[in-house]
């Protein structure tokens, strides 16, 4: 049985490796088709590297036997999301072609809802599949907001920055990492967010409007997550007085017999 277990971790560390590998490829073709600096390929090859290594640790610590057919999609995704990453970091050099942005990054796009539909049709869903899936999908929204706020400033970080800042905030307040509610809002105006960011950088509209679209995308994604911290903080609030209640409750009882 440790045989059959040692020998499924390793076809699991394989397939990452192999999505490392892919990774690096794409790259060479990249390269050869744009001729691409060494920003973008550093870039590139530290995004493949770091994503094997996070990847392959988590699938460890989670002690996965299988990669699963929902993760090898989003590994995918991943690799997609790699190349952007490497030609935006090159646009700080030379601005890349647009189709190839735009092919990369709409494939990318359209792929996110794929990997969830493949995991429950196939009952492989599983919670690292879910923060590999999200975590992939927050980076791209960076990229995307990199590549966007040197045509229209800072502020278009924003978007990128605030899932992460959301994160840093749950630090300080753990309150913050309770499980919300579904919600069909937060799922349109997440996916919203790629799309927008999208027709923006592929600056196919005029610049006014381009900034409108991404200005409308900051204003839906402030209050995502607006609303779901001021859940989170009610619900929290909410939590810490029911025992309050309870105490009070109890000691009136006791007085009154």
């Amino acid at each position: 049985m440790a045989l059959n277990n040692t020998y499924d971790a390793r076809l699991v560390q394989q397939e990452t490796a192999v999505g490392a590998g892919v990774q690096i490829l794409l790259l060479a073709l990249i390269g050869s088709a744009i001729g691409m600096g060494p920003a973008g390929w550093v870039t590139g090859l530290a995004f493949a590297i770091a994503t094997w290594a996070v990847l392959s640790r988590a699938l460890h610590r989670a002690g996965s036997r299988t990669f699963g057919p929902a993760n090898r999609v989003t590994l995918g995704r991943a690799t997609l999301v790699g190349g952007v990453t490497a030609l935006v970091a090159d646009s700080f050099q030379d601005s890349p072609p647009v189709s190839l942005f735009v092919g990369l990054t709409a494939v990318a796009l359209l792929l996110d809802g794929v990997d969830g539909k493949v995991a429950r049709r196939t009952g492989t869903s599983t919670a690292l599949g879910a923060r590999f899936d999200m975590e992939v999908d927050a980076f791209l929204i960076l990229v995307l907001s990199v590549y966007v706020s040197m045509a229209m400033g800072p502020w278009a970080l924003l978007i990128g920055a605030m899932r992460y800042v959301f994160v840093a905030a749950a630090r300080v307040w753990p309150w913050l990492t309770a499980p919300l509610p579904p919600s069909t809002a937060r799922k349109t105006v997440a996916a919203l967010q790629g799309v927008l960011l999208l027709v923006a950088a592929s600056a196919y509209l005029p610049h006014g409007v381009n900034v409108g679209v991404v200005a409308l995308a900051l204003a839906l994604l402030v209050w995502s997550f607006g609303r779901d911290v001021l859940w989170l903080f009610r619900t929290h609030r909410a939590t810490q007085a029911a025992p309050v209640t309870v105490g009070r409750r109890a000691r009136r009882e006791l007085v009154a017999s």
